[in-house]
């Protein structure tokens, strides 16, 4: 289909029935663009976007809390009565729980630390209100100085350190649990091994604990082989069910450059590719920014790999209305020539129109689009986008 003169770019949602492990998401994804390529509403120059959860699921790419408890206990030489440290997790059932009670069980005689950060994790998850934070002026906060007090998740109603601390001791460890912006405090506790529990600030995390304790790993280095398995690690799970994690997709690349070619030979259609998960956006309301996974996109063809950038359009027509005192008509050809030609990022006409990665701006698209819930569009298709 061909866009009308007087649209816009276009995002749906495309339905799709269940994908269970073992099917071909290729061929999948196939079949629910045909119907689409049918009725010509499929062209060149598309994006086709494919939500992580069901490559994942096709390639079966699911661990068990034991898989992560053997790795753990191996990587960081612990024993069943060792001390073992994690430093900055966020706050989330769906991402976490599951990965702790994995940790946890490493050490059913020992000890997990756990150090979060405050007064929100690094997704903007609450752990504890501003205003108690600064009634108590410090830089370390125990639960013995918290004694009492309970602070509830805003927007899920969970109080995520007493969850923590009730799933470590369920699995027979001890537990400790501190609120410290700084990564090296959890050291005083003198553990035995330390794991860099965040997402996106993990590199400088592990980087500032190494240059005082070496045995620290991060949780991207946890379960990248074996028969399943992600290049981002436990980074991207989720709870699945029973004692199961979902990991992020495996191979990415290969997948959206066999779906790219796919289309080409079965359509005759040039169009791009991408597995995307969590939307790079920031709620207003809550604070909470979306992106729990290690990136937007988890692979996409070469041909969003680019900037997205353009002209400040509301300033060009304001200059020409009110300086320079042309017609609509006039204005609109201006516009429209302005598109074509070169110009410099700093010049005034580029003024507002922050330069973003272009697989960045389609995956938060196509993750709004599609949602988390009940649609039932595992499949985005993305029209206009690109020109």
């Amino acid at each position: 289909m061909k866009i009308p003169e007087y649209m816009g770019s276009l995002a749906f949602g495309l339905k799709m029935g269940v994908i269970l492990p073992g099917m071909d998401i290729v061929e999948e994804v196939i079949k629910a663009l045909s119907c689409l390529n049918r009725d010509e509403l499929l062209g060149d120059n598309d994006v086709v976007c494919i939500t992580e959860s069901v490559v994942a699921r096709a390639q079966n790419n699911y661990i068990t809390i034991d898989d992560i408890t053997r790795e753990i206990k191996e990587k960081l030489k612990l024993s069943a009565e060792s001390k073992l440290a994690v430093v900055f997790p966020i706050v989330s059932r769906n991402r976490f729980s599951m990965i702790l009670k994995g940790l946890a069980r490493a050490v059913p005689r020992g000890k997990v630390i756990v150090q979060l950060s405050y007064p929100a994790d690094e997704v903007g998850n609450r752990v504890i209100a501003s205003d108690f934070v600064e009634s108590l002026g410090k830089e370390t906060i125990t639960l013995a100085d918290l004694g009492e007090y309970k602070f509830e998740h805003p927007v899920t109603g969970v109080d995520y350190i007493n969850l923590y601390r009730d799933i470590i001791e369920e699995e027979g460890a001890q537990s400790d649990i501190l609120l410290s912006n700084n990564p090296v405090k959890v050291l005083d506790y003198d553990p035995d091994g330390v794991i860099a529990a965040d997402i996106h600030t993990r590199a400088c995390t592990k980087l500032a604990i190494t240059g005082h304790f070496k045995n620290c790993i991060t949780l991207d280095q946890i379960c990248t082989e074996g028969e399943a398995y992600s290049e981002w690690g436990l980074l991207g799970s989720n709870m699945s069910s029973g004692e199961k994690l979902k990991l992020a997709p495996r191979e990415g690349d290969k997948v959206v450059k066999r779906l790219q070619s796919k289309v080409k030979q079965e359509f005759g259609l040039d169009v791009q590719v991408m597995i995307f998960g969590d939307g790079a956006y920031l709620d207003p309301t809550s604070g909470i920014y979306e992106l729990a996974d290690p990136r937007a996109a988890f692979a996409a063809t070469e041909g969003l790999n680019c900037v997205r950038e353009g002209f400040k359009y509301k300033y060009l027509a304001d200059q020409c209305y009110h300086e320079e005192h042309k017609t609509a008509a006039e204005i609109e050809a201006f516009l429209s020539d302005s598109a074509k030609r070169e110009m410099s990022q700093n010049c005034m006409e580029r003024e507002g129109t922050t330069p973003r990665q272009m697989e960045d701006v389609v995956a938060s698209l196509a993750d709004l689009v599609s949602g988390s819930a009940d649609a039932g569009t595992p499949v985005v298709v993305i029209k206009g986008f690109l020109g």
